[in-house]
């Protein structure tokens, strides 16, 4: 691996991460317009291939996010934090419907997966009532992996029992996992039928028709979905109309030079989160805490310092991504175990509230857990690696070093912290040994910016531009789950090593 590619995938990934956390800081506890992402849209703006990267792979996210944000400035002023999860879910829905009419041997491959569908109502049946009743502990139904629980873990299943072309398949799988065709996590419909009075069995049925829909006609199942749910900020449907036009020519240059189809639905989706949802009004009330915007500035900082020192070391571009996300887990980890807590005891807590959770709301959100499971996941992977620094430490004077694929991680950010080195300054002075741990759990619903999603989203478009002929999502890895390493039996359902 070049080291120009490496060291441009660190610069791109850390200005999208800036330009987000900058403008967070700029405006936090102030009112959110869409002009306020400009410098995240500048900041993607610089992207560029390099090398053997595919230019088109490139185009299928920079024209996303640039067509977003036109689109969403041409229809509204502002998002109201109620509406802001769902802007990254109006784009898969059209992209697909792109594919049926670019390619009808997809389309049919679609059609038979539907009606694969229409057969797994023991399956789909099955799947949804565990997630009612909280089977399988905190879950993600709308996780990047093939966990249990999610959607993907289902779609595999049924896509399995389908003969179509290899390459289809993982489309129509890539589709449910990292690109988000449409908001949709299944077993919500089978939920609220329950709840409603149906049977089991007419409630089986409601489900099995909400799946085929968004399959089907994805886009029209989307905008009833936000129906169903009050979208008011803009007009979806206008939104999906008008950025079909806008990535016209981004997916005819993906077809023509032969990126995945599951790549071509992937790329698009993710990189738009930052748009109104992550620099958003949701995210500027909940940075107005001080400890809260410190523990985000310090964690990108460890990032930032960990991969520029790693930089003239790696040699793959995946070392790049696992370095990334494995520093910002160790800051994670590190920021809680200053207050006395760890990762152990955080997924013990969280698993039993969960728990509790599931019999307080039965018609709970389809995706409640889902960022409670990308916190926990995150420290237990911190957890191991400063943990593992300490004992190799023993008893040596000095600051902890964790390690992230074989990388020093640098901490100092953290330690050198003004407002995280005083949190006297944030509670009764003498007694204020919470404060880091309050802040933390605050950010277990909104870990985006730690894990960090838009890092995530510019590192995955760098790699899938090395390799576009093949499906980058879902996850085709055991994600060891906190949850499930420490808490819940759910190994024996995960699906990672049948992935189609």
């Amino acid at each position: 691996m070049e080291q120009e590619i490496i060291r441009k995938m660190i610069k791109e990934a850390m200005a999208a991460q800036h330009a987000d956390v900058n403008q967070v800081k700029k405006k936090r506890g102030q009112k959110f317009v869409i002009d306020d992402t400009k410098a995240y849209v500048d900041a993607v703006k610089g992207m560029k291939a390099a090398g053997s990267q595919c230019k088109a792979v490139f185009a299928l996210h920079t024209d996303s996010v640039n067509a977003h944000y036109a689109i969403l400035k041409g229809l509204t002023t502002t998002i109201r934090p109620e509406d802001d999860p769902f802007v990254e879910h109006y784009q898969t829905p059209v992209i697909m419907e792109m594919l049926y009419d670019a390619d009808p041997k997809f389309r049919r491959s679609v059609d038979a997966f539907i009606k694969a569908v229409g057969k797994a109502e023991a399956l789909i049946g099955k799947e949804s009532a565990r997630r009612y009743a909280g089977f399988y502990g905190p879950t993600c139904v709308v996780d990047f992996a093939l966990i249990p629980g999610s959607s993907s873990n289902i779609v595999n299943q049924i896509l399995k029992t389908v003969d179509i072309p290899v390459a289809h398949k993982q489309t129509i799988l890539a589709a449910k996992s990292w690109a988000m065709n449409t908001s949709y996590g299944i077993g919500d419909v089978f939920a609220h039928a329950l709840e409603g009075g149906a049977t089991l069995a007419d409630a089986v049925k409601q489900e099995v028709a909400m799946v085929q829909s968004i399959y089907d006609t994805p886009v029209d199942a989307q905008a009833k979905l936000m129906d169903g749910v009050g979208q008011s900020s803009f007009d979806c449907r206008k939104y999906m109309k008008e950025y079909r036009k806008k990535m016209e020519g981004a997916v005819k240059a993906s077809l023509d030079e032969g990126v995945h189809y599951g790549n071509i639905v992937t790329v698009p989706a993710y990189c738009v989160g930052d748009i109104a949802h992550h620099i958003s009004q949701s995210t500027y009330n909940m940075c107005k805490d001080d400890v809260i915007m410190a523990v985000i500035e310090s964690v990108t900082e460890v990032m930032d310092r960990t991969l520029s020192k790693a930089a003239p070391k790696m040699k793959t571009e995946h070392e790049v991504l696992s370095v990334a996300t494995g520093a910002s887990a160790s800051a994670a980890e590190y920021i809680l175990e200053l207050d006395g807590f760890n990762a152990i005891m955080v997924v013990d807590m969280l698993t039993k509230r969960y728990h509790n959770y599931v019999q307080l709301y039965p018609k709970r959100g389809a995706a409640i857990e889902l960022h409670n499971c990308d916190f926990m996941d995150m420290i237990y992977r911190g957890w191991k690696m400063v943990d593992k620094a300490r004992r190799m430490q023993a008893a040596d004077a000095g600051p902890v070093v964790p390690k992230a694929g074989g990388f020093d991680v640098d901490l100092s950010p953290i330690t050198k912290n003004e407002v995280l080195a005083n949190p006297q300054r944030y509670a009764y002075p003498a007694c204020a040994m919470t404060v880091r741990f309050s802040a933390m759990m605050r950010l277990a619903d909104y870990p985006c910016l730690l894990t960090s999603e838009p890092v995530t989203a510019t590192l995955m478009t760098n790699i899938i531009a090395l390799h576009k002929e093949a499906a980058a999502a879902p996850a085709r890895i055991c994600k060891d789950c906190a949850s499930a390493a420490l808490m819940d039996f759910r190994h024996c359902s995960c699906q990672w090593k049948d992935a189609v």
